[in-house]
């Protein structure tokens, strides 16, 4: 999986999320979470409009090598293509552990499948 180095900035109730190696690829969020989770949408559309473009996208660049200023925050944003096709994954949880992932899911007003698929979204994008 690619993954391009992100930097937040901002203040409580306002963040963005830039991408030094892709101009114009921005996300914006009220709390961090938010702002990254656009930020991976962010990076999906604009992977594909660049395909639809007949363009490349920037190879990411490492993260040793991105400058920050003061107040931002370097991240990594994995490139997570959906190809719209469900595969049926048969998963064995302990009871405990899906009963938290059902009351998270009806917290936030998702499915367990979408809730999920989003903890595994926001796990990559932590570097997990």
């Amino acid at each position: 999986m690619i993954r391009y180095p992100a930097l937040i900035d901002g203040e409580k109730g306002a963040y963005g999320v830039t991408f030094p190696d892709l101009p114009g690829i921005v996300a914006m969020g009220k709390t961090i979470d938010e702002a990254l989770m656009n930020a991976e949408e962010a990076l999906r559309d604009g992977a594909l409009e660049a395909e639809q473009d007949g363009e490349l996208l920037a190879a990411p660049s490492a993260l040793e090598d991105i400058e920050t200023r003061t107040g931002q925050a370097l991240v990594s944003i994995p490139l997570i293509r959906l190809s719209g096709r469900s595969v049926r994954a048969h998963l064995n949880l302990d009871e405990e552990v899906a009963a938290f992932i059902d009351s998270e899911a009806r917290r936030r007003k998702m499915t367990r499948t979408a809730y999920i698929s989003w903890m595994a979204r926001r796990i990559a994008q932590m570097g997990g």
